[in-house]
């Protein structure tokens, strides 16, 4: 449940605009490091949804969702990717990447798991396994910022 709130957050892009501006280049890095890594673009889209699923992140979860679609997600897909564990609907690799994902957004909640990176490990290269690290940290810090600054999904 949301909380109504009459104050006003601070903008953090106006207020401190040299650290937005590395978040900006943080993003990018971690972008072309998966580009480097030759990561599908779709399943990055996956890893930044389930992070946002998991954190709670209105804004992410619709401007990620969007971009999926964007890129041929299907609404199916999407609409499951919560339970992707219950399902037929997403290859090996996207599993592997999924559970990476949620054990870096959930690392307070036993660290990462020596088989969940072993998995990873079978699927992806070190360089991809990075690449995927860097956009769960990302998209962890871009919920957070969204979610304490009350962004709000465009309507």
């Amino acid at each position: 449940m949301s909380e109504s709130s009459a104050i006003s957050r601070v903008a953090l892009k106006k207020i401190t605009p040299d650290v937005s501006a590395a978040m900006g280049s943080l993003h990018a890095a971690a972008v072309s490091a998966a580009r480097d890594a030759k990561l599908e673009p779709e399943l990055l889209e996956l890893v930044r949804i389930r992070a946002s699923q998991i954190n709670g992140c209105a804004f992410c979860l619709d401007l990620h969702t969007r971009d999926a679609r964007g890129q041929g997600e299907t609404e199916q897909r999407l609409h499951t990717l919560a339970a992707w564990r219950e399902t037929p609907f997403f290859t090996e690799r996207e599993r592997a990447a999924l559970a990476l994902t949620e054990a870096v957004t959930l690392v307070h909640d036993g660290r990462v798991p020596d088989a969940v990176y072993a998995e990873a490990a079978e699927v992806f290269d070190e360089n991809q396994i990075a690449a995927l690290i860097w956009a769960a940290t990302v998209i962890n810090a871009y919920n957070r910022i969204a979610i304490s600054t009350r962004m709000v999904p465009k309507s």
